[in-house]
């Protein structure tokens, strides 16, 4: 999978990608953590995730983190907590961490190991979600995957996500703090310019790079608009 920042928007891609996934095994729970402790196992390796399932669930959700890998996201703990709150809405989660943070490619095969998994054990078309780096990872891997029902795009930084007009016509959002200083919100509004409709972009006054300050407007946000975008009507790709 090639990424080139000169790329363009007006192609899509000739194949959608899939990564297939030659194992799932249980692992044990991150200390302190709450839901299922998973690896998948792919040609390149293992990846360590966290599982919040729904029973007889279809819907699902994705989260990434930034260049670091990890579980915990933004907020901070904002992907758990909704991962637990998706379970009552009949939503299944998946957490996932890196093999190799900060390497772009490796990482979106990394989500697209998960979107496999979803879809082997049922799961219709899945919402994907990344934080910082991960706002990219999600949407390099949504670009190429017929399996994502929509992106979510957090504080992301622009290498990497120049290919958001290929999402379309599946829903892009894009969120940024206006007093990010990692990555200032001027990242977002270009992330927002490349992809096309149907698209969104949210800018909270006074929220630096984690969020931390603008939680509960975030959390609101995404409890809308992950089930609103699950249950709309497929598109044709």
């Amino acid at each position: 999978m090639a990424y080139n920042e000169q790329a363009s928007n007006e192609n899509r891609p000739n194949a959608y990608l899939r990564v297939p996934v030659r194992d799932a095994r249980t692992i044990p729970l991150p200390d302190g953590d709450k839901g299922e402790g998973l690896a998948l196992r792919m040609d390149r390796g293992e990846i360590r995730a966290v599982v919040h399932r729904a029973p007889e669930s279809r819907k699902g959700v994705i989260w990434v983190c930034g260049a670091r890998g990890g579980f915990g996201g933004p907020g901070p703990g904002i992907y758990s907590q909704l991962a637990e709150e998706f379970t009552g809405l009949g939503i299944t989660s998946l957490r996932m961490d890196y093999r190799l943070p900060n390497v772009l490619p490796e990482c979106a095969m990394d989500l697209l190991t998960g979107v496999s998994h979803l879809e082997d054990i049922g799961h219709d078309p899945v919402v994907i979600v990344g934080h910082s780096f991960g706002g990219a990872v999600v949407i390099a891997a949504g670009a190429v995957s017929k399996h994502v029902a929509g992106v979510v795009s957090l504080s992301p930084q622009t290498y990497g996500a120049n290919m958001a007009g290929l999402v379309s016509p599946r829903p892009t959002l894009v969120v940024h703090g206006k007093a990010d200083t990692r990555l200032p919100y001027s990242c977002g509004m270009q992330v927002y310019e490349w992809a096309k409709e149907p698209k969104r972009l949210v800018l909270y006054d006074g929220a630096e790079h984690r969020l931390e300050e603008c939680r509960t407007e975030l959390a609101k946000l995404l409890r809308e608009w992950i089930p609103e975008t699950l249950n709309a009507d497929p598109v044709e790709l």
